[in-house]
């Protein structure tokens, strides 16, 4: 894919003579006749190379290299001048830029200074990854269902297999596509993530695709879209149950062709990417309402992976408080502290609706409320405490002087409780419980809860 250079200067004649010349050479230019111009298409397109005049009216070339390394500190900035001297060369290279090519350009020096930026580009861009793989991109826990989903990363990664993750809310399922990505052998590039859940249907194009200047009110500039951005690497469609049906179409058809037009284009641009998606649908169900397109289901569902919640991890408990203490308290300097194993054994018994997101949620709570370097049973709040609520119930039942009142308001409270444990399903409520379920829609209409929302 052709690299993409931005090229700054108030001449037209040179805009047009350097277009000409750097597009015969294989690359994509976009020009630009002003400072401001050029820090638009910066932020829209994030070009692989900036050449740029230093003398220009309004904002000069100084001041638009110095904003633009602000922001992308690795962009490579070569300077152009026709009245150039070493104070000026000095001074441009202090404020970041790769080098210095005096007007009138020789062709030979300008490719030169070119290829030679483009190679520094991809170094600092490999360098940057790298940096990123030593994030902490890994799946924490020993419990035997993280054992085999750590066998299927083993045997898929290095392969360039399309994925389809699967899993609950909160399970980790972002954290499992970057950890193929990182043991892939695309893993020195990038990894562009979309949220397909938050594209509206009409900038879905655009958003893939790119677009072309021009292509529609506002288009005031050449973008890249994420899949030209994903070249050679991968490419995350999170959410991708929540898709509308007509981005389905488009996507499927760019998957299968592994090539686009940008949205106002005419060029073909081929892509090679790996396809890494993420739901937390039931796929299946949704292509039996006719929400999701089977054909692309059966694209995406090469290698399924499914990432267990948390309350099938009971034995990664302790592991993960302890990781979670650990980050919160390096990035908040508050002194670590610890569960006791009655607290640990109280976590543990909690159905996590919000799984590990959850887990880390209440960890942090903890961390801020409770002033003991021990964290003890009876610190864990309700609803993660089962006998705190029903203690609770027991001492608002004590507080009344009838055993009407005393056994109804117990009542109340043991049906809430146990809705919540079956997340809200009366069916499963009733059987457990071992009424009817007439009767327990009864209770439920008497006692005010027929509004109740599982956690």
């Amino acid at each position: 894919m052709a690299r993409t250079i931005l090229v700054v200067d108030d001449e037209a004649s040179i805009l047009k003579s350097l277009e000409g010349i750097l597009s015969d050479e294989g690359f994509e230019v976009i020009c630009a006749e002003n400072g401001a111009e050029a820090l638009e298409v910066v932020e829209e397109v994030i070009p692989d190379l900036v050449l740029l005049d230093i003398w220009m009216s309004g904002m000069d070339g100084i001041e638009t290299l110095v904003k633009i390394k602000e922001t992308y500190p690795n962009l490579q900035v070569v300077m152009m001048s026709g009245h150039g001297t070493i104070e000026t060369a000095v001074r441009a290279t202090k404020f970041g830029a790769y080098d210095f090519i005096e007007k009138p350009l020789s062709l030979e020096k300008l490719l030169l200074s070119v290829n030679n930026a483009l190679d520094h580009y991809r170094l600092e861009e490999e360098i940057s990854l790298l940096k990123e793989k030593e994030k902490k991109y890994h799946i924490t826990g020993h419990s035997e269902a993280i054992l085999q989903l750590r066998e299927q990363f083993r045997i898929v990664a290095p392969t360039n297999a399309w994925v389809l993750i699967s899993g609950e809310n909160g399970t980790g399922k972002e954290l499992v596509a970057h950890t193929i990505h990182r043991l892939s052998r695309r893993s020195h590039k990038p990894m562009v993530e979309v949220n397909c859940a938050a594209i509206p249907e009409e900038l879905i194009e655009s958003e893939l695709f790119g677009h072309e200047k021009g292509a529609f009110t506002g288009a005031t500039t050449m973008r890249k879209g994420k899949f030209d951005l994903a070249h050679e690497g991968t490419i995350f469609l999170d959410e991708i149950g929540d898709m509308s049906l007509k981005a389905q179409s488009k996507t499927l058809r760019i998957l299968q062709e592994q090539k686009f037009e940008r949205v106002g284009g005419t060029r073909t641009i081929k892509i090679d990417v790996r396809v890494i998606a993420a739901t937390n649908k039931d796929l299946e169900a949704e292509i039996e309402k006719g929400a999701f397109r089977d054909d692309l289901y059966f694209r995406l569902n090469v290698i399924p992976i499914r990432v267990p919640p948390l309350r099938e991890r009971a034995d990664d408990f302790s592991e993960l408080v302890n990781e979670f203490i650990g980050e919160f308290s390096l990035s908040t300097n508050i002194e670590p502290k610890e569960l006791s194993e009655e607290a640990l054994s109280v976590l543990q018994k909690y159905e996590w609706p919000g799984n590990v997101r959850e887990l880390k949620n209440l960890v942090e709570r903890l961390m801020i409320m409770i002033r003991d370097k021990v964290i003890q049973a009876k610190d864990i709040p309700s609803p993660y405490n089962r006998s705190a609520e029903v203690k609770g119930g027991f001492e608002t039942a004590f507080a009344f002087d009838s055993f009407r009142e005393a056994r109804s308001e117990f009542e109340k409270i043991f049906i809430e409780s146990k809705l919540r444990e079956f997340n809200g399903n009366i069916s499963q409520t009733a059987d457990a419980i071992g009424i009817e379920r007439s009767n327990l829609h009864k209770k439920i209409k008497a006692y005010g809860l027929d509004g109740f929302k599982p956690l």
